[in-house]
């Protein structure tokens, strides 16, 4: 059985796209949210999956317990619609093409309808969560599968490892590029879905495209191959652009850009020095940084 949130409002805990899988053997992946609620729809797949049922389910669900009907069990305000969807097996095609598509790192579209549950080889043109209803008979939900963000780690030392280990968790793509193939952080790096070793930081430019889902953070082990990766990088639109080091450090770098004509807007869009401001200092404490102002950009309504 799947469960989906297919819309939210207010404070809700379920965003558009949360989803689990519940099995007939009780196992479980995923969240809708949390809670009570999420409990309750839990055990609610469970006894359908038990009973054999194949109905498929639209429900609201209100966090608020003075609500009239549709209460959730909790009290954070706000709404969300949920799915309740049984699998059926001649979907079992469709699934292995979505499984095929992440193990293979592509991209694809995932469409759920009361025809049933399809699989398509295009992205979606939106990049959030799409749902529709008419009635409970006519609606559609479609969402993008497969690694839309990309973060690109420039320097594979101790942060580099600490950074693609935390974000590994949260769906981008980690690239991770250094000029020292023997660099023993390197080879730790499991997290990493990339690693290339360039003969010269300038080959950046030709290896990192421009993308509204594309995030760069520069962290060489020193001042000038830093300077050779910002350069090759500057000309290009990143949705996140940052750069680790001490203020001073930024602050000698961007007077040189300027005075060689670089343009104000150029540098204005850096972050820089990266990561928001929590007093980090270990490895660990500064990817939580980086992680945290990644994420605040990520979700920042255009």
């Amino acid at each position: 059985m799947l469960l989906y949130v297919l819309q939210s409002h207010g404070s809700s805990p379920g965003r558009p796209g949360f989803f689990m899988a519940v099995a007939a053997n009780g196992a479980m992946e995923g969240s809708i949210g949390g809670g009570i609620m999420e409990h309750k729809f839990v055990e609610m797949a469970r006894e359908r999956l038990r009973q054999h049922e194949e109905e498929t389910t639209i429900r609201k669900q209100v966090h608020n317990k003075n609500a009239a009907k549709d209460q959730s069990g909790m009290i954070c305000s706000g709404e969300q619609t949920i799915l309740l969807y049984r699998v059926k097996g001649e979907e079992a095609p469709a699934i292995q093409q979505i499984i095929t598509c992440l193990q293979q790192h592509r991209q694809g579209g995932l469409q759920l309808s009361p025809e049933g549950l399809d699989f398509r080889e295009s992205f979606m043109p939106q990049d959030e969560p799409y749902f529709d209803m008419a009635d409970e008979n006519n609606w559609e939900y479609q969402e993008n599968i497969g690694y839309q963000s990309h973060l690109y780690i420039i320097g594979g030392g101790h942060c580099a490892l600490a950074l693609s280990r935390l974000m590994s968790t949260m769906n981008f793509y980690i690239h991770v590029y250094d000029d020292r193939p023997e660099l023993h952080t390197i080879l730790q790096n499991d997290y990493a879905d990339e690693k290339c070793t360039l003969q010269d930081y300038s080959q950046l430019a030709e290896k990192i495209p421009a993308g509204h889902h594309h995030y760069v953070v520069v962290m060489t082990f020193g001042y000038r191959t830093d300077d050779i990766a910002i350069r090759a990088l500057l000309n290009k639109k990143f949705r996140y652009f940052g750069i680790l080091g001490s203020k001073s450090k930024i602050e000698k770098m961007f007077e040189t850009y300027m005075a060689e004509g670089f343009k104000p807007e150029q540098l204005y869009d850096l972050y820089a020095p990266v990561g928001l401001p929590i007093n980090s200092h270990t490895p660990e404490e500064i990817a939580v940084s980086i992680a945290a102002e990644i994420i605040q950009v990520k979700n920042k309504e255009d």
